[in-house]
């Protein structure tokens, strides 16, 4: 292939931006020279010709760019979870969406490393199966059993099994990233690190010190005892249970845009136990209420991101978290994910 420098590429439904970037920071905090490229914003065209053997590069890579891949072969591949979105784009068949994700190590072979989610069902079964076939190596991640190879969680640590004995590689708690799905995240990071030849004191320091990314839960003020939290990068259904998972404060939740063809079936539960209000913005703001509204206290629906904060401004309570997650595309009202959650943070600091 025509890049000289190893690739570490990361795909998945959700998660993909922050383990790409967890990933360059532990890199960069290893010493080694590190081009993080792909879907997260820069194009890979422009390093792929200077980046060197000893050298690394980490790239996100959707579902989008996958389904245009010949001859790409990535030293490692990180295989996140596959949940439904951008079923609009697949004919609302999510098997050809997955197969989709697939693609990432269609091409691996022996000497290759595919790092995976043990715990999502269409992905290990599909891994199985593969494994048959090819000669690449296959490393789990899971928060519900400790695998036969790779990384878990055991008594609140997190555990690596990549040689024939288990090292304990830091307290889940040290986690500078919080939430169930950050842990997997994390897990996932830490496996592909070490397969690259990165220390663990490197990477346990790095997962301790990674500061996330922007729009992916990311706290913007506490006004009057309410944090606010901007979470547009939650473009799907999945991204938003996450993010409700992770908070144990009542929360005042801002949802709506483009629909994808959502189903709201799964975030039912957590609405219940955990949103307080609900607005609802955008196209999809009938849709969201219909689905959401009776699962909560107050719900309404607000003609701006504005008006969405004046409503969410009255009905925050102290100890409340005021959280932007809207499980839908941005393009009905912004430019696109990142300019929705720039509005959201700019109208926050002006309150």
């Amino acid at each position: 292939w025509f890049c000289r420098a190893p690739i570490v590429a990361i795909t998945g439904s959700n998660g993909k931006t922050t383990t790409t970037s967890l990933l360059g920071h532990i890199f960069r905090t290893a010493g080694r020279r590190t081009v993080v490229a792909g879907n997260i914003g820069f194009p890979f065209s422009d390093y792929v010709l200077e980046a060197g053997p000893d050298d690394v590069v980490v790239l996100e890579v959707s579902s989008f760019q996958l389904d245009h891949v010949a001859t790409f072969r990535p030293r490692v591949s990180l295989l996140l979870n596959i949940t439904p979105d951008h079923l609009d784009r697949y004919n609302h068949d999510f098997s050809a969406y997955a197969h989709s994700k697939f693609r990432i190590f269609a091409n691996q072979r022996e000497g290759d490393v595919l790092v995976y989610n043990e715990d999502d069902e269409v992905i290990r079964d599909y891994v199985r199966l593969e494994r048959g076939k090819r000669a690449f190596r296959a490393l789990a991640f899971s928060l519900e059993k400790d695998v036969e190879a790779g990384a878990f969680v055991r008594d609140g640590a997190l555990v690596l099994r990549l040689q024939s004995h288990d090292e304990i590689l830091m307290q889940a708690e040290r986690l500078a990233l919080r939430g169930r799905h950050n842990l997997y995240n994390s897990l996932a990071a830490a496996v592909a690190a070490r397969v690259m030849e990165v220390r663990n004191d490197v990477v346990r320091e790095s997962l301790a010190t990674f500061e996330g990314v922007p729009h992916r839960l990311e706290f913007v003020r506490e006004l009057d005892g309410v944090r606010y939290v901007n979470d547009s990068k939650a473009t799907n259904v999945n991204s938003v249970w996450y993010a409700l998972e992770s908070f144990d404060e009542p929360i005042v939740l801002i949802a709506g845009g483009r629909d994808k063809g959502n189903d709201y079936t799964p975030l039912k539960p957590l609405v219940r136990q955990k949103v307080r209000t609900l607005i609802a913005i955008g196209e999809s703001a009938d849709k969201v209420l219909a689905e959401l509204g009776p699962c909560v206290e107050q719900s309404m629906a607000a003609r701006s991101m504005e008006d969405a904060i004046r409503c969410a401004r009255v009905f925050a309570q102290p100890g409340d978290v005021v959280l932007l997650s809207p499980a839908c595309a941005s393009f009905d009202m912004f430019e696109n994910y990142e300019d929705r959650g720039d509005t959201f943070k700019r109208l926050v600091a002006s309150l």
